[in-house]
């Protein structure tokens, strides 16, 4: 798989357990359903900090700002499609922007 298919898919990934796990915490914390709820977000996040290290680039803030770009794009899916928000014009113009800007700290020409 080419180098930057790879990197979104490790985002991706790493995006989906960040959100899943955050939302399982706050479903025990803030819905108040059961402790292994909370137990099994804690579990969700922690897979999510490994996912991390599956990133070719060895610089860990450059992944991390990265994947911030993608992590905007991935909350807003989530809250559309979980919770049947919907992001106005404003949160997908921002979205974008966030988005090129994953890919230039990504995949930008360096000397």
């Amino acid at each position: 798989m080419p180098e930057p298919y790879r990197a979104i898919l490790v985002f991706f990934l790493a995006g989906c357990a960040e959100l899943f796990g955050s939302w399982l915490v706050w479903q025990w914390l803030r819905v108040e359903r059961p402790f292994p709820f909370g137990l099994a977000g804690a579990a969700v996040l922690f897979t999510y900090g490994v996912i991390h290290t599956l990133q070719s680039e060895s610089e860990f803030g450059r992944i991390q700002a990265a994947y911030s770009g993608m992590f905007i794009v991935l909350a807003l899916a989530w809250g559309a499609i979980a919770d049947g928000w919907r992001p106005d014009r404003w949160d997908l113009a921002g979205a974008g922007l966030a988005l090129a800007g994953m890919a230039l700290m990504m995949f930008g020409p360096r000397g």
